[in-house]
């Protein structure tokens, strides 16, 4: 029953009972009317209690229904089904929860509450969307608690300080301030309370709660990966914008915060979390990874990172520069960091060519008899492209192609109806290199040139004033020249086996176990596709072939290949002689103790004749869908001594691109215009930025099947989009310093470099 307040006597108003807000937006007639045509005066005073109740009650009932409508909003209905009664089913694992929405938010998220089980089905970002529901539905119950408290604090002492100023300056009696109109009372009490109390506020002296320290930290993340400047931070439209996003008051960390603060705090937890990670190479052993950078100043800076099956991460960026000067630096320089990671640990070191280390594989693997030294898989297979790029008539597809893409991407009206025409795709495919860009730009142009050649003769096009331009009719030409693209085909045809290893190599992934069955699938392809033609089969044979045995091949490639069970037993695969002894030359390197080898000849013929534990259905079920590693780790217990040789050497990454680099923040801190503690500072960034954007990188590719050597955004240096109708030095210039510094990506990777692979650098 819905209580009224005590009319007054004739001449009083009557209290208006209010509305929820937004609530008088959704209601229709006759609530609305009742609302916009309220009675006053005369007119108030002649309502009868009886109608002010009917009024009460029917907007009580639309109210009620407008929750109702509300809750049948929730954006989390589109993850279950309603049943009968206040039951849902969940869409990911199809459990039923009594309970309605609420209980099911509880499951999604996979919070322990309520005793809910949490869904063991539901994605990833799924969890963190209904987290930060919740998390906003806590601070809006908390706030709404603050709000409750303060109107009581009012309720109690009513009198504002404009009320207390009036009192004490007007000669009036004293009780003539407290007799006020009843109906104004609510409105005045509404101003006081209407403006939310700051949770964040310094002058509150309050610890922050665990909302607002999450935002905190997810600020800081975002200053440190993108590598933003602290003083950004200081700004005022830094401010506006996380008080915008994180309600009034919330200021977010200032410029100090996160210098002091943020800077250590995520510094220490990354370190316990490679401690984590360190703990797993006792079993999997690890690869360091050396990725370097030169200028044209005899400077050399060389990252070291260090990757394992549980992930990559940053170890530290050295200037090797002074290291070069004496016979043994660089040896001294690995050496270093080989005992600062292990040498039980180590399995082998990779390289890049954009150094020359001179012996110092040899001496490396001369005092560590147990590491191996690697050329970058990544680095080789670019350079065959490279070298298919330059092959005559390979390299006037290229330069043909490129004629149709400038037109198009130099010219804003064109470009438009292009995107038109493809709904919205890049017809540009930028790569991790020029030579992944070259090939990739023409796949996209072979698969787009019926919808090119569509836009080029629509009316839309002939009737623009771009029909008739000499540069127009020229793409028109070169589209409909179908010797041309039967060429483009062929390149297509003969580059992807080599773009597919690349892709295989590249990200972080364990593929030393794949290589070897890879580029032996790419010479067996240019032969079949060539069968007919022995002068071009030669021609790129011998690019693969001279690639793979004098840069690439490693005796850790063929005894990885020999313990992948997906090789080992495919009836239709014959090992080489050369497979094999390679096999036991790094067998024979591995297992350093007589203890180790005393059994190891009844142990390879158990796995190669699939015996023992090697011949249980799960473990031939899994020969083609598991990592060799994991595979040897699952079912190689009955052979501990080839078991614990066979996850170490199958374990392992075979490139250093495991991600995107961006050398200009090294740069600053190995710059010399600086001093010891400013080039610390700088250090720690280095290491946080590096490590959160393995991390982020890492969960992207959990999340998504995108191409790890296409980049997102399109280069707009390269030779397909730059415009080339009027060249001039100024823009020719433009091109070096995103390469002097390190900021090309296309570039830095390989031939970032100004020194080439085989050039004498610092007089080696």
């Amino acid at each position: 029953m819905i209580r009224l307040p005590e009319l007054r006597s004739s001449g009083s108003t009557l209290p208006w009972p209010p509305l929820p807000r937004g609530v008088a937006g959704e209601l229709g007639s006759p609530a609305s009317a009742l609302i916009e045509d309220k009675p006053s005066g005369a007119a108030a005073s002649q309502m009868t209690g009886r109608q002010h109740c009917n009024s009460t009650a029917f907007l009580f009932c639309r109210c009620s229904s407008f929750a109702a409508s509300v809750r049948e909003r929730d954006v989390c209905w589109e993850y279950c089904d309603k049943l009968e009664g206040n039951k849902v089913r969940c869409r990911f694992c199809n459990k039923v929860l009594n309970g309605g929405i609420s209980r099911l938010k509880f499951h999604l998220s996979q919070i322990p509450s309520k005793g809910v089980n949490p869904c063991t089905k539901v994605k990833e970002d799924v969890i963190e969307h209904v987290k930060s529901i919740i998390a906003a539905k806590e601070e809006h119950k908390e706030f709404q608690l603050l709000k409750r408290q303060r109107v009581t604090e009012l309720s109690v002492h009513p009198k504002r300080p404009r009320d207390v100023m009036s009192q004490s300056t007007s000669p009036g009696p004293v009780n003539s301030l407290v007799v006020a109109p009843t109906a104004e009372q609510p409105q005045l009490l509404a101003l006081e309370v209407s403006a939310p109390i700051p949770k964040l506020s310094g002058a509150a002296n309050k610890p922050k709660s665990s909302s607002a320290l999450d935002a905190e930290r997810c600020i800081a993340e975002f200053f440190f990966e993108n590598k933003l400047d602290y003083n950004v931070a200081d700004s005022i439209s830094y401010r506006n914008m996380v008080e915008a996003l994180g309600g009034q008051g919330f200021r977010g960390p200032s410029s100090e915060v996160l210098r002091a603060k943020w800077l250590q705090k995520l510094k220490s937890e990354i370190l316990q979390r490679t401690k984590e990670i360190e703990k797993d190479w006792l079993t999997t052993g690890c690869t360091i990874l050396a990725d370097s950078w030169t200028d044209n100043k005899l400077k050399a800076l060389i990252n070291f990172s260090v990757s394992s099956p549980l992930g990559t991460f940053f170890l530290k960026t050295v200037d090797a520069s002074q290291h070069f000067k004496s016979h043994r630096g660089l040896y001294d320089l690995f050496d270093d960091v080989i005992r600062e990671v292990g040498p039980e640990n180590v399995v082998q070191v990779i390289t890049d060519r954009n150094i020359n280390y001179g012996n110092t594989d040899k001496l490396i693997m001369q005092n560590y008899n147990t590491i191996f030294w690697s050329p970058c898989a990544s680095f080789c297979i670019n350079s065959m492209l490279d070298d298919f790029s330059k092959i005559d008539w390979v390299n006037q597809c290229i330069c043909q192609a490129q004629n149709i893409t400038r037109f198009i991407y130099n010219n804003k009206w064109v470009l438009d109806l292009m995107r038109k025409c493809m709904s919205g795709k890049e017809l540009v495919c930028s790569g991790i290199t020029k030579s992944v860009s070259d090939f990739l730009t023409l796949q996209s142009l072979l698969r787009h040139r019926p919808k090119l050649k569509q836009m080029f003769h629509s009316p839309e096009y002939s009737s623009s004033p771009y029909a008739n331009r000499a540069l127009s009719i020229s793409c028109i030409e070169i589209l409909e020249d179908d010797e041309l693209w039967r060429a483009v085909e062929e390149v297509a045809a003969i580059s992807e086996p080599l773009l597919r290893v690349l892709r295989d190599v590249s990200g972080g992934k364990a593929a030393i176990g794949y290589i070897y069955e890879s580029m032996t699938k790419v010479m067996d392809s240019i032969r079949t596709y060539y069968i007919m033609d022995e002068g071009k089969c030669k021609s790129f044979l011998d690019i693969v072939e001279q690639k793979w045995q004098a840069e690439l091949h490693s005796p850790l490639h063929s005894a990885a290949a020999y313990l992948n069970p997906s090789i080992q037993y495919n009836p239709e695969v014959k090992f080489f002689t050369t497979i094999k002894t390679e096999f036991y030359q790094v067998l024979d390197k591995v297992l350093t103790t007589p203890d180790q080898r005393q059994d190891i000849t009844s142990q390879l013929h158990a796995f190669c004749k699939a015996q023992g534990m090697f011949s249980s259905n799960i473990a031939k079920e899994a020969r083609n869908n598991t990592s060799p590693g994991m595979w040897w780790e699952q079912y190689g217990d009955s052979s501990p001594s080839l078991q614990r040789a066979a996850v170490r050497i199958t374990s392992q990454v075979c490139s250093t691109l495991t991600f995107q680099r961006d050398w200009s923040i090294i740069l600053q801190s190995h710059s010399e215009k600086r001093n010891r503690l400013d080039k610390e500072a700088l250090a720690d960034q280095t290491y946080v930025h590096y490590n959160l954007t393995l991390h982020s990188e890492s969960k992207m590719k959990k999340r998504s099947d995108g191409d790890p050597i296409a980049l997102a955004e399109i280069d707009m240096t390269s030779p397909w989009v730059e415009d080339s109708d009027s060249p001039n030095l100024t823009q020719w210039l433009d091109r070096f310093p995103s390469a002097l510094d390190g900021g090309d990506l296309n570039t830095r990777q390989f031939s970032g470099s100004i020194f080439g692979a085989n050039d004498n650098l610092f007089g080696l």
